[in-house]
Parts: structure tokens; C-alpha cells; sequence
């Protein structure tokens, strides 16, 4: 079974022109924005050739978070696209619906892209690609990509230029993240990208990661909270972020407004198990992952103060990674991915430190069968879930919300509003803010 986030299959079988797309998680007209767990599909009519049915929805795009790397709030403010209007008031222009707009993650797992057009609320994908390339490969090691990791990197993009090209998308965003940040030859890599491919690649901050994972999530978030803990587990580094929803009284505030502070920690799935091993992982073996990331969480910025709001309960953890969507097929019950089911979920704490011990007593072979997992995430996945159970012990909230959304969508809510293709009905700008 194939899973977005830390692992999904290479899906891009399909003929470019056909109407679904090349990846497992997204469908082609597929309901982006209304999680399963938030409220019911719309029903199209039987025979329609594409669905018409609910779009992915943004609510708001967060600022550059607040914390020991990240900008000052001045310098960020003078350059920070537009918010996104709330989702009630968004209305794509004529023009806008006929425009089609790309976004690109190069992780250091997987490649993915997605194609999009705007639509009322927010746009609906009409075509997708994801593969496990393994960018960051001992990385760790040798502080360079391997020539092999490149080539299989390279390749993926090679099929999501056609995709653009075929498509043509006149409006794109092309990031790369932690492995070509950490490695020595990573700006000559995406200069090698950008000869054999055409595609131009940027190595984003983690600031901007962890920005972009929020504009991504945020129409996940409970509006009746008092904060949430919003998290992303990648393959080479993972970011968290406070959001503090105390106090919005029902005004109108940006998600911006909101973010408390933040902080990127240098660990993810690929390079926690190459340290600690991902195939044959004891119970000891796992504790001592958990307990590498549990000493970073010390230095979160306002920790005690996350504690006592943590404390005072109302707080939950909208998540994106792999290892949450993994947990979540396995808690449903799933034979084969479906994302509609999977995005939006809603997991209690007793049921993901469950589903965490089951998949820390299976072994390596048990993990390949099951159909949640599979042969080539076998041996990422409980990394993925000692980051998560490291997270869910510092801050041991009841609710956790499984996104299967994250960078590029938020690089889509980025972009379309940027280039103002949602008119609100009020004759509000985007970015005038979301209801509290």
C-alpha cells in the first residue's frame, strides 16, 4: 500500500493525459480540502468523467516563525506573500480558473509534485507525482549526495518536467529541503538539476519549511483549541510549531498572528535510522531514538510555557509525515491508501501509543507485509514513530489530526494568493485574516 508523506510508492505509470493522477494520495479533482474526519464528500453525478466535488481550502498562510534561527518579525513582515482569505469569502476569479500552478518537494526521501488550479475556497489538484528517491542517503556520513541518490533524484524530476511541460504550468515553486541544505556538493546538484532537467530548483531555510508546512495544515486545525502543536516529520529534519489560539474571542486573525514559536530539529526518518538502524530495531534500539529527540526537545524556545498550556488541556497535534498517514491506514483498517479517509483523521492519544507499540513489536519481515507499510519504507517507519512518540511525551496531548498535506500545498495557498486569484465577497484583500 502506498503512503504519502515519509514513503510513497512510485506511482507515475499513468499516461499524462489520463484523468487521474501519478500519485496514490491525490486523485485528479480530488477533495483536497475537506478532511475525512471534518465532514462528508460531496457526491458527484455517477457517470461524470472528473469529480467536481470540494477543493482544498486554506484558511491562512502563517509568518516566519519565531525562534532561535528564525528572521525578526520586521524583516519578515516586508517580505511575507499575502495571506490567504478566509475560506468563506474566497472566490477565484474567471481568469484564474483556467490557470494552472505547480509545486515541486525535494526531500531528502521523497520527490513529489503537485498540479493544481485555482477554485473557489481554495483548488483542486488535477495532477500528481510522488517517488522515494533516498536524496539523503548517507548524508549523515559523508556530508555529500551519493552519486546514485542523485541519479535516482534526477530522474524523478525529469518526470515531473514533462508533467509541467505537458500541463503547461505557468506558475511554479521548486523546492528543495534538508539533504541538499546539508550536503557539501548541494548547490552544485541543483545546478546539475537545472542542466539536465530545465527545472530551478531553490534549497528553502527551515524557517520557510516550517512556514510552508503551516499554510499546508492550517484548514486542519480545530478553531475551538486554545493551541495546537503542529508538526512535520520529513526524512531529514522535522519541524514543530506552537500556534496559540488563546484569547481570539471570535475576531478575524491571521494565522501569522498566532504562531508562538518554533523550532527544526535536525532529525528525520532516513537519518535516524541510518544511525540507529531501521531494519532489526529492539525495543532498546527504539528507546534510544525516542531519547535522541526528547534531548533536543529541551530546547524548544517557551517550553515551560507549552507545558502549562499542554496542562491545561485543549491543545492537540495536527501532524503531516508518512509515519502519521502510516499509523492512520493501520487505525482504519485500510488494504490500499485512500487519502480522503486517511487526511483530516482523528486519532486519541491511547490509540496512537497503541498503534506505536504494535509497529515497535513487529519485526522487519512483519513490517514489509504489512500493507501499510511495505518493502521500501520498512525500515524508516520507526524512526518516523520516535520522533512522534519523543513529541507525544514532552507534550502528551489527547487528540492528534493525521494531515495528508503539507509543503506543496502550502506553496500552492502561497502562490495563488500572491498573484490574487480569490476576490472575496466583503471586497476584503486576501490576508485580511481568519475568524478566531
Amino acid at each position: 500500500m502506498t503512503t504519502p508523506g515519509d514513503g510513497p510508492q512510485d506511482a507515475a505509470a499513468p499516461a499524462l493525459r489520463m484523468a487521474a493522477p501519478a500519485e496514490a494520495g491525490h486523485a485528479a479533482g480530488s477533495a483536497v480540502g475537506v478532511p475525512a474526519g471534518g465532514g462528508k464528500q460531496p457526491k458527484g453525478r455517477k457517470h461524470r468523467r472528473r469529480r467536481r466535488g470540494a477543493v482544498y481550502s486554506p484558511r491562512a498562510r502563517p509568518a516566519e516563525p519565531q525562534g532561535p534561527t528564525a528572521t525578526s518579525p520586521a524583516a519578515f513582515a516586508a517580505s511575507r506573500p499575502p495571506d490567504a482569505a478566509a475560506p468563506e469569502q474566497q472566490h477565484a476569479t474567471p481568469a484564474a480558473r483556467n490557470a494552472f500552478y505547480g509545486a515541486l518537494d525535494l526531500g531528502t526521501n521523497n520527490c513529489r509534485l503537485l498540479v493544481a488550479t485555482p477554485r473557489d475556497y481554495g483548488f483542486r489538484v488535477v495532477d500528481a507525482f510522488s517517488r522515494i528517491v533516498r536524496l539523503g542517503e548517507g548524508v549523515g556520513h559523508s556530508r555529500r549526495l551519493g552519486d546514485a541518490a542523485m541519479g535516482r533524484a534526477i530522474e524523478a524530476l525529469r518526470v515531473c518536467a514533462a508533467k509541467l511541460a505537458e500541463r503547461e504550468v505557468g506558475r511554479v515553486r521548486l523546492i528543495a529541503t534538508e539533504a541538499c541544505r546539508a550536503a557539501e556538493n548541494g548547490e552544485a546538484f541543483i545546478a546539475r538539476v537545472h542542466e539536465e532537467t530545465g527545472l530551478a530548483l531553490d534549497i528553502v531555510s527551515r524557517e520557510t519549511e516550517a512556514r510552508l508546512a503551516v499554510a499546508g495544515c492550517a484548514s486542519l486545525v480545530d478553531p475551538n483549541a486554545s493551541g495546537v502543536i503542529l508538526f512535520d516529520i520529513g526524512g531529514g529534519s522535522s519541524e514543530l510549531v506552537w500556534i496559540d489560539l488563546a484569547g481570539s474571542s471570535g475576531q478575524r486573525r491571521r494565522m501569522s498572528d498566532r504562531i508562538r514559536t518554533w523550532m527544526s530539529l535536525p532529525v528525520g526518518v532516513v537519518n535516524v535510522s541510518e544511525r540507529h538502524g531501521g531494519r532489526h530495531v529492539t525495543r532498546p534500539i527504539f528507546e534510544a531514538m525516542v531519547a535522541e529527540v526528547a534531548a533536543m526537545l529541551a530546547g524548544f524556545p517557551g517550553a515551560a510555557a507549552l507545558d502549562r498550556a499542554v496542562a491545561a488541556g485543549n491543545v492537540h497535534m495536527p501532524g503531516t509525515s508518512g509515519t502519521v498517514t502510516t499509523l492512520a491506514g493501520s487505525h482504519l483498517g485500510l488494504q490500499r491508501y485512500d487519502r480522503r479517509r486517511v487526511d483530516g483523521t482523528w486519532l486519541a492519544g491511547g490509540d496512537v501509543a497503541r498503534l506505536v507499540a504494535d509497529l515497535a513489536d513487529m519485526d522487519y519481515d512483519a513490517r514489509i507485509a504489512n500493507p501499510c507499510i511495505g518493502r521500501e519504507r520498512a525500515d524508516l517507519v520507526l524512526a518516523g514513530c520516535a520522533i512522534l512518540e519523543a513529541f507525544r511525551r514532552r507534550w502528551p496531548v489527547e487528540r492528534l489530526r493525521v494531515a495528508d498535506r503539507g509543503l506543496r500545498e502550502g506553496a500552492l495557498v502561497e502562490m495563488m494568493a500572491e498573484d490574487g486569484v480569490w476576490r472575496s465577497r466583503s471586497g476584503r484583500r486576501p490576508g485580511d485574516g481568519v475568524h478566531g
